[in-house]
């Protein structure tokens, strides 16, 4: 009986068989020693990496071995190079494998590369190229310029990967929700992933980070940090003196701004007047040596960005040795004012609360003496009028 012919057998099987079970069933029905027969491995690489396509023979008899790639160019024929492509060597010819090497796999070399033996009937077996591409580090893109009281676009994006990548904001250890698409470039994918979050002056330099996922990577993610750049208006303020200032004492200000961006220049001005010939600046430090009182007056420190402008103001007093010269700090003068008409009315109210009640004690004493003279009259005309006079001083009594 002549042994059944595998590669008839193999075209009658249902297409949805997998290939293990097409070599499963072609290993079963070659159970005659002269049946021959080939079985292919399938591969999975890194692009970049190297493949190994291997070719397992069956009761081989030294019949022609084919290996052609998936534009079914031949690569070998019998051991021998067919094709002139130095990325593929013949590593293993021998009666029972076959084995080619690929170096620097890329996508494009990817697809079924047949091995076929050519006896009374040709038998041919695909393994199937398989190349994974890991993502690069993802990178951030900022819509436009985030300003302070707005919301500010960010994009991350994995251009290339296969499948396709995982990406994923995080803020804070926290994961911040993002609107993620995908595109499909022929054999790779990009994706991408938009948040949109409200700033604030504090939150320049604030970090994020955005994380790639992908099978390939090993559990490990690439990541790609990223810090807010929040453009706001500037702030100013002027750094006074410390201690008293006399004439003949010398005056520096220091003018504190800050910004985003930081303002370049910083102006020193003087209200109303021109600054001293003595004055020296040096950008942020106004300078007046030997102060007189002819240097009185307001001087303003102003800065300003793309965002917005600001100003601080000092003025400046000079008096006499002793005399201490008014600062931001230094008590209003009305509220001295104040103080002082305070103690001067608490001083006049006591002077007339105790002249009136001097007056009132006086009086008192005048009117009881009064009272005294009357009682002495009294008895006296009683004596006169020839009447007892304890009679009399008793009715007085009376």
């Amino acid at each position: 009986m002549r042994p059944v012919q595998s590669s008839v057998l193999c075209r009658l099987l249902p297409a949805p068989f997998s290939l293990a079970l097409r070599s499963l069933v072609l290993v079963l029905l070659c159970i005659t020693p002269r049946c021959q027969a080939v079985q292919a491995e399938n591969v999975t690489v890194l692009e970049g990496g190297t493949a190994e396509i291997s070719c397992r023979l069956q009761n081989y008899d030294g019949s022609i071995v084919v290996i052609q790639n998936p534009r079914r160019q031949t690569l070998f024929f019998n051991g021998t190079r067919a094709l002139k492509d130095d990325r593929f060597q013949m590593v293993l010819f021998s009666p029972r494998l076959v084995r080619i090497e690929l170096t620097n796999v890329s996508v494009s070399d990817e697809g079924g590369y047949f091995c076929q033996l050519y006896t009374d009937a040709t038998h041919h077996q695909v393994a199937t190229l398989s190349v994974s591409v890991p993502p690069e580090t993802p990178t951030v893109e900022v819509k436009q310029e985030a300003v302070e009281g707005g919301e500010v676009e960010l994009t991350c994006m994995s251009p290339r990967s296969k499948p396709a990548a995982t990406l994923r904001w995080i803020r804070n250890g926290r994961e911040l929700p993002g609107v993620v698409s995908q595109q499909d470039n022929a054999k790779t994918f990009s994706v991408s992933s938009t948040i949109r979050i409200s700033v604030e002056r504090k939150d320049n330099g604030a970090a994020l980070s955005c994380e790639a996922f992908h099978p390939a990577l090993g559990g490990q993610k690439k990541i790609r940090h990223y810090r807010l750049d929040v453009n706001f208006a500037p702030t100013v303020r002027i750094v006074p003196p410390s201690g008293i200032l006399r004439e003949g004492d010398s005056l520096s200000l220091t003018c504190s701004v800050s910004g985003n961006p930081l303002p370049r220049n910083i102006q020193w001005s003087k209200i109303n007047e021109t600054l001293p010939e003595r004055a020296e600046i040096s950008g942020p430090t106004f300078q007046i040596s030997r102060l007189s009182q002819s240097h009185n007056g307001t001087y303003l420190c102003q800065a300003q960005n793309n965002f917005g402008r600001a100003a601080d103001h000092y003025t400046l007093l000079v008096y006499d040795p002793g005399a201490v010269v008014e600062t931001h700090s230094a008590v209003p003068y009305a509220v001295i004012g104040g103080v002082l008409a305070l103690l001067v009315f608490t001083v006049i109210c006591v002077l007339i609360v105790t002249i009136w009640c001097s007056v009132r004690q006086k009086g008192s004493y005048l009117t009881h003496e009064a009272s005294g003279l009357d009682e002495h009259g009294e008895v006296q005309e009683a004596f006169l009028n020839g009447n007892d006079a304890s009679q009399g001083k008793k009715e007085y009594l009376l």
